[in-house]
């Protein structure tokens, strides 16, 4: 096996504030240079080239005037060294575009130094007069007389020069751009530091209260302030702190009553052993009869907890197949007529005359009826009534045990079907069990697709309906 990567440091480690501070800080600063960067483009591509388009528009009126003057004069001799016929035939003639001649509205290309940029050159291309400083990226228009080039109107890129002040605007472009730049990322870093503080503040606590969660906490809660994604979140945690801390408590509950409920039937099965030891206690039929007593007491408590643990892990078995209600109930009821009749109690059998058919497991519903008559048995006051009655929907199958009392209190209803729970009255080992009778009731209830509630019973004591699904 390769060894595990080394944990990095506490030290080490970037909180998610930070990480969002960077990332957006980071986004933005790359949102800066890829606009300084597209500026750049679209001055040296958009502006400069809309410019230089203008100064070739500049020439295009003047071309025809210097062929016309070439073809008068002969050659460029009177043009060289002769400045003021130069800019004479570079002035615009009267009548010639108006618009754009007009005071008001100056031609774009005269406003940055278009005229002083062209120069006249000989077919050879040698310069006769205008721009001195023409290069090799001049901008070139043919002068044609007769069919023949005679000479050329060169004209000198935009941005070869610094006569119209181009240095100075692109200068001030990019001073304009820093200056946008730095103030565009100091607002992001105000709300990088916003969002980090504010926004993730809610993130921070729920993280905190789970590391104290984690660590055995359960009593650990989280403010809700908001209904968004976060205040869900911190509803959810609250949640499922709550259920950690019932789910805890009802363990904690659960080994105080199993460590109860099974040091008291040790203890009587010690002491007696230890009486008839001692000779204080003759080993005889009823000293034999309460030791079996104890240990089937014992035994019926772990086989309850052996079943209550395997249905929880889903591991019992079911074998459904279809079966009368109505043999069950009449079977269950004669194995405790005895016991009925030593307590006086009187069972009214209330089932229809059609068969209550179903498909179920046979023997878990006996175990479920047994526990339901031995729950009233045990708890019902003598020469008292228990009424058990069916009824048969399309959908369903309703079973009702009633018996005459005592009665439970509201507060106890809910919670008859936990384990280990049992009312106050029966408390006293003689009378009442372990508790956990009614919670494998409602185990098998709910492996057959049913359910078990509890109410108060109109004769005076506890009202138990079960419901179970008609699946044929």
């Amino acid at each position: 096996m390769g060894a595990s990567p080394p944990e990095q440091p506490e030290s080490m480690k970037l909180s998610i504030s930070t990480k969002l501070f960077v990332a957006v800080l980071a986004g933005v600063l790359l949102v800066i240079l890829s606009m300084g960067v597209a500026t750049s483009w679209s001055f040296g591509r958009g502006f400069l080239g809309y410019i230089n388009e203008q100064a070739l528009e500049r020439m295009a009126p003047v071309l025809p005037r210097l062929a016309s003057a070439y073809a008068r004069e002969g050659s460029w001799e009177f043009l060289r060294n002769q400045p003021d016929r130069w800019f004479e035939i570079m002035r615009p003639e009267p009548g010639e575009d108006p618009l754009r001649n007009d005071l008001n509205t100056p031609v774009a290309s005269d406003l940055t130094g278009a005229l002083f940029r062209i120069a006249l050159l000989d077919k050879y291309k040698q310069r006769v007069t205008g721009y001195p400083a023409i290069g090799n990226d001049a901008l070139l228009r043919p002068v044609e007389v007769a069919g023949e080039i005679v000479g050329w109107l060169a004209v000198t890129p935009f941005q070869s020069v610094t006569e119209a002040g181009g240095e100075r605007f692109e200068q001030y472009q990019l001073r304009t751009s820093l200056v946008m730049g730095v103030f565009s990322l100091l607002l992001a870093m105000l709300i990088a530091w916003w969002i980090a503080r504010t926004l993730l503040e809610p993130v921070k606590r729920v993280a905190a209260a789970t590391h104290r969660l984690a660590s055995g906490d359960y009593t650990s809660r989280v403010a809700v302030a908001s209904n968004d994604e976060v205040g869900q979140l911190a509803r959810d945690f609250n949640q499922l702190a709550y259920t950690l801390e019932r789910n805890e408590k009802m363990r904690r509950e659960f080994m105080a009553d199993v460590s109860h409920e099974l040091r008291t039937p040790l203890s009587v099965l010690r002491g007696e052993l230890e009486a008839i030891e001692d000779g204080v206690r003759t080993l005889d039929q009823g000293s034999m009869k309460s030791l079996q007593g104890e240990v089937g007491m014992l035994s019926k408590l772990v086989d309850d907890l052996y079943e209550l643990s395997m249905a929880d892990v889903g591991a019992l078995t079911y074998r459904k197949a279809p079966c009368v209600l109505n043999d069950l109930l009449v079977h269950t009821v004669g194995m405790f007529q005895e016991r009925l009749n030593a307590r006086q109690l009187r069972v009214e059998l209330e089932l229809p005359s059609t068969p209550l058919e179903l498909l179920a497991d046979a023997s878990r519903l006996q175990q479920l009826f047994s526990n339901l008559l031995e729950n009233a048995v045990r708890y019902t006051d003598a020469n008292g009534v228990i009424r058990i009655g069916a009824v048969l929907t399309r959908d369903e199958v309703r079973i009702d045990f009633m018996d005459s009392g005592p009665g439970v209190s509201a507060q106890q209803l809910p919670r008859l079907f936990e384990r280990f729970y049992r009312g106050e009255s029966s408390r006293n080992r003689a009378s009442g069990g372990a508790g956990l009778g009614l919670a494998i009731c409602h185990s098998i209830a709910l492996a057959h697709g049913g359910s078990l509630s509890a109410d108060h019973s109109p004769l005076g004591g506890l009202w138990l309906t079960l419901r179970l699904p008609r699946s044929l």
